[in-house]
């Protein structure tokens, strides 16, 4: 995929909770995915995301974890709901590898180090005081 977007989701990080957003059933009990999934399609109304549809959809497509007549069906909401929810596990993770002073608590110097070496995603990045998630 050719196309790049840098997708806002400071929301997660001024009014949602990630923890709520994404939880394992370790953290939150056995209900977790459906918990955090309604919490996430809830976030979703609350905080419309700008994005392409489309190509979000294909960049979940990548994964591999649905097939393409389910990601059709997707509706805007769910798009939403499924990119603050992605962006909410990768903000705990980064959070607790790399707790610092700098936006949302992270240490974006050692994030930006350990994305280089592989260890975490490095999709998410603060610019002027807001948080964004970068996927291509």
């Amino acid at each position: 995929m050719s196309n790049n977007s840098e997708i806002d989701v400071s929301c997660i990080i001024e009014d949602v909770n990630p923890f709520e957003l994404s939880a394992s059933q370790l953290e939150k009990g056995k209900n977790a995915g459906p918990e955090t999934w309604a919490n996430a399609k809830q976030a979703a109304t609350d905080y419309s995301l700008e994005l392409d549809v489309p190509t979000v959809k294909n960049w979940f497509a990548e994964f591999g974890a649905w097939d393409e007549e389910e990601i059709a069906l997707w509706d805007k909401q769910e798009v939403d709901a499924l990119v603050l929810q992605y962006a909410a596990g990768d903000l705990r993770e980064v959070q607790d590898l790399c707790a610092g002073k700098g936006l949302a608590g992270v240490n974006w110097k050692k994030a930006e180090k350990l994305s280089q070496a592989g260890t975490i995603s490095g999709n998410l990045f603060p610019h002027n005081g807001k948080l964004y998630l970068q996927i291509s």
